[in-house]
């Protein structure tokens, strides 16, 4: 019996397991199924390869290795994880380089009519620059995707050196996302045995000193979970994963978002979207494609973010080269669909400051090379 099989079964035989807290406390019947998207459907390709939904056009922004249109400065290869960020009466758009050795973040600064007034580099010379997450206090947290990694400190605004951050632990870093409820972090790792990790500022606001846990629970894809402190946090000569006996295991862990009690992250190995009520202290599925009959809309499932309506953004590293939106009422559909790039991965999804710009990346676009790398705006009718 194959694990669709099983988890099909498991559903139907018992959803209360899946019960729980979802969007801004509405119970978590089951997790997500295909439905009509609220944008409709998608159109044809516009003149950039993109499918949108109707009323929704795309620019390009920026192209590895070539200057970003209106400065001097060429955009990183292979761009990542991102996210957007007030800027005066404009925003800032950072976005990782997933190189190794040579990579680090760059950033995009906007005016407030949207046009581009400047780029530079945030961050050099580190290892895999993945994923990672936006701070309260304006900052980017950008995550080394590499064995024992570290989570860098850098600065949108430009003008200050990016730092490490060491006491966040070492291991292989995807993405972050902060509670300021809680007053912690929380860290998904890119490892097939992989854990889900949250991290206490001594000082919030401070990360130079702190204590890393990681969530302990069962086999189970449902229930309460409990939280237990890493020993070593530079994970040598043990890893992190496998210091606290119970860590509950995650198959390549990607995006992390938190929004109105709930941290939203996603397992690429088993197509999943997992939901941790802060408030309850329990683990849930919100999405997962197995669980889907016929054809899922979702694979892939990669990088994540969140907009002011409660809808959920998951990009997919594959798949159809589609951005899927689930809906605070658990349909998933595609929100966008990449074509002639098949070789490529849907990365950094953010939107400006104002919900009214969408921003993401093709990391290999046309090319299927690193050095092919495409960012794009996305403007259009976005629910409020």
């Amino acid at each position: 019996m194959d694990r669709r099989t099983v988890l099909r079964a498991t559903v139907a035989g018992g959803a209360a397991a899946f019960s729980g807290s979802l969007w801004a406390g509405a119970a978590l019947a089951a997790p997500a199924q295909p439905g009509t998207s609220p944008y409709g459907p998608l159109q044809a390709a516009d003149a950039n390869g993109i499918q949108l939904p109707a009323g929704f056009t795309s620019r390009v922004i920026a192209r590895s290795r070539q200057p970003v249109p209106g400065t001097s400065y060429p955009w990183h290869d292979a761009p990542d994880g991102g996210a957007c960020f007030v800027a005066g009466t404009g925003w800032i758009y950072v976005s990782n380089s997933e190189i190794s050795s040579t990579g680090g973040v760059s950033a995009v600064r906007f005016n407030a009519d949207g046009s581009i007034a400047s780029a530079y580099r945030i961050l050099s010379n580190t290892n895999r620059n993945c994923a990672g997450g936006a701070t309260p206090w304006g900052t980017w947290l950008s995550g080394e995707e590499v064995s024992r990694g570290y989570v860098y400190e850098t600065y949108p605004q430009g003008g200050k050196a990016g730092v490490r951050r060491a006491a966040m632990g070492r291991f292989t870093h995807e993405a972050a996302a902060c509670d300021p409820d809680r007053k912690v972090i929380y860290l998904t790792e890119d490892e097939s045995t992989g854990c889900f990790y949250r991290f206490r500022p001594t000082t919030w606001g401070d990360l130079s000193a702190g204590t890393l846990e990681v969530l302990v629970a069962g086999t189970a894809t449902s229930g309460p979970v409990t939280w237990a402190r890493v020993p070593d946090p530079d994970g040598s000569p043990t890893y992190t994963r496998n210091q606290v006996s119970g860590a509950k295991r995650f198959n390549g862990g990607e995006g992390c978002w938190y929004a109105d009690g709930i941290c939203w992250f996603t397992t690429k190995g088993d197509n999943r979207v997992w939901a941790y009520d802060t408030v309850n202290q329990r683990l849930d599925l919100a999405y997962d494609d197995s669980l889907v009959p016929g054809t899922a809309p979702l694979t892939g499932v990669d990088n994540i973010t969140g907009a002011r309506s409660g809808d959920l953004y998951v990009a997919e590293d594959g798949g159809n080269m589609e951005i899927n939106i689930i809906t605070p009422d658990e349909v998933v559909a595609p929100f966008l669909r990449i074509t002639g790039q098949s070789s490529s991965e849907i990365c950094g999804p953010a939107f400006s400051p104002d919900g009214s710009r969408f921003y993401f990346s093709s990391q290999r676009g046309t090319s299927g090379s690193s050095s092919g790398g495409i960012t794009y705006e996305v403007r259009g009718p976005f629910r409020s």
